[in-house]
């Protein structure tokens, strides 16, 4: 295990040329102090636990005293923002440190960078609780995703719609690039530092694609693949990102930027998450559709590299991008077979899983809840399991026809109930991190109180196993959840 002072770091994207990002230093946060602490993400740089309770790891990350091997910068990008391009973005609030044991270290709310386009810098204490807590909760519910090392918290005002105070999330990723990253050279015109971008992405990040007949090809159609699934993965766990810009879109397929973002509570499939999209372009139901628009902004970008013939590196980039909605087709079928137990594949699957959303969503059946009980159905005897999915419907008798067709599937393939059961509670939370306990965990954050915020990080990296005192955060919302609105700022 590595001390503060003896972790290694080195910074490979800051070995390129300096039109790829831009070196700053973070802005000191007033009277940050360590808020909570995740021994886990530390395991993975192979930090000592310990180190958190020294008092350099505070002045490390609120940029107070220089870290030795940390080159720190910041990186620039473009990006299609609601469908509109905006030519230059960057990284207006986030700092990469360096890299250690694979990760990057990057501070969110560090500070005003030259790519802040006139806005402070900074993260308030709702975003960043509301990052910290996703981003492991997506890793635990086995989504690729970065990762959340630490929070600080400030006696630093920020003013967004109020005052607040300012906040510090250290952010870890084996790549923080977007596509964007790609958009801002193309749109420039600048091929060649399209070219030496794409050259550091196959060294770093996909070292076997090297070899390949193709490399920027086989690159483009590695990227489609994983952001193809990556939203099969979202829809099948029923998480709503809220801001799909491509700026927000991970060239490795990491869920990335988590602002406001909401898990389903009752399946609704036009549910729209973020109050600033008032078209509803980024609702639930149109993340897959979204993801392929973003594909296709980030296929323009690689034009350049898949052939000098434009209308060759069109078909070559046509050709990547036709595999998409197969890949996703695959990918959500795979994994709403699971979600209902079901081991083999059959024709009929489809017309099963379409007809349980469609009265799932008559009858404001909460999407969580439904899966985990439905994992007890043939249990009946065992305090009643059967009856307590029955009542999550109001037109009971769409459920009972339902059920009736999914035992007959399950008999198809000689289901053993107890097997399934194991099987669907590891693929259906019994937790996830719905809006109303992000709040909670903020109002007393923003009181100076970090108890819900550990509580909920330890509840939420076991997402699949029901904790003894937390029957809690297994029921339905509160009525007042309704009333929660999220936005771009929070």
């Amino acid at each position: 295990m590595y001390t503060l002072d003896t972790l290694p770091f080195e910074n490979r994207f800051a070995q390129l040329p300096a039109h790829f990002y831009a070196r700053v230093k973070p802005t000191p946060l007033i009277n940050a102090r360590l808020f909570s602490f995740n021994e886990a993400a530390a395991q993975l740089i192979q930090l000592d636990p310990q180190e958190a309770q020294n008092p350099a790891f505070t002045a490390y990350f609120n940029g107070e005293r220089a870290w030795a091997g940390t080159q720190p910068i910041s990186m620039l990008y473009a990006g299609h923002q609601f469908g509109t391009y905006v030519p230059q973005l960057g990284d207006g609030r986030a700092i990469i440190l360096g890299e250690t044991q694979g990760f990057e270290l990057q501070l969110k709310g560090s500070g005003p960078t030259p790519f802040s386009r006139f806005s402070d810098g900074r993260a308030v204490i709702r975003s960043t609780v509301r990052e910290y807590l996703c981003s492991e909760a997506m890793h635990a519910l086995g989504i690729p995703t970065t990762r959340a090392l630490c929070m600080l918290v400030s006696d630093e005002e920020v003013y967004r719609e109020r005052l607040e105070h300012g906040a510090l999330l250290v952010r870890m990723a084996a790549s923080h690039i977007r596509f964007g990253s790609f958009e801002v050279f193309f749109h420039r015109r600048q091929y060649e530092q399209l070219r030496q971008l794409a050259d550091f992405v196959l060294v770093n990040h996909f070292p076997e694609l090297q070899t390949t007949a193709e490399p920027y090809l086989a690159l483009f159609a590695s990227v489609v693949q994983r952001t193809a699934r990556l939203m099969a993965q979202w829809q099948c766990v029923g998480f709503a990102h809220g801001v799909m810009n491509t700026d927000n879109m991970s060239i490795l397929g990491l869920t990335l930027d988590y602002g406001p973002y909401g898990f389903l509570d009752v399946y609704d499939p036009g549910f729209i998450c973020n109050h600033t999209d008032q078209q509803g372009r980024y609702a639930f139901d149109q993340q897959p559709s979204i993801g392929l628009w973003n594909l296709n902004a980030l296929a323009h970008a690689f034009l350049p590299l898949l052939a000098e013939d434009p209308d060759e590196a069109v078909e070559k980039a046509r050709s990547a991008l036709v595999q998409y909605q197969t890949e996703f087709d695959q990918a959500w079928l795979v994994g709403m077979r699971a979600k209902l137990g079901l081991q083999q594949g059959l024709p009929s699957d489809e017309g099963l899983i379409a007809d349980l959303l469609i009265k799932m969503q008559q009858n404001l059946v909460d999407y969580t809840i439904f899966f985990r009980r439905l994992s007890k159905l043939g249990q009946a005897a065992k305090g009643g399991t059967e009856q307590s999915i029955r009542d999550l419907f109001v037109d009971r008798s769409a459920f009972d026809t339902w059920a009736m067709q999914y035992r007959e599937r399950l008999a198809q393939e000689q289901s053993v109930d107890t097997e399934r059961q194991l099987r669907m509670q590891q693929v259906n939370p019994a937790y996830i991190l719905r809006n109303y306990m992000a709040q909670q965990a903020i109002a007393k954050a923003e009181q100076g109180d970090a108890s819900e915020v550990d509580l909920l990080l330890k509840l939420l990296q076991q997402p699949f196993t029901e904790q003894p005192g937390m029957e809690r955060y297994l029921d339905h919302p509160p009525a007042w959840a309704d009333s929660i609105s999220v936005s771009c700022s929070s």
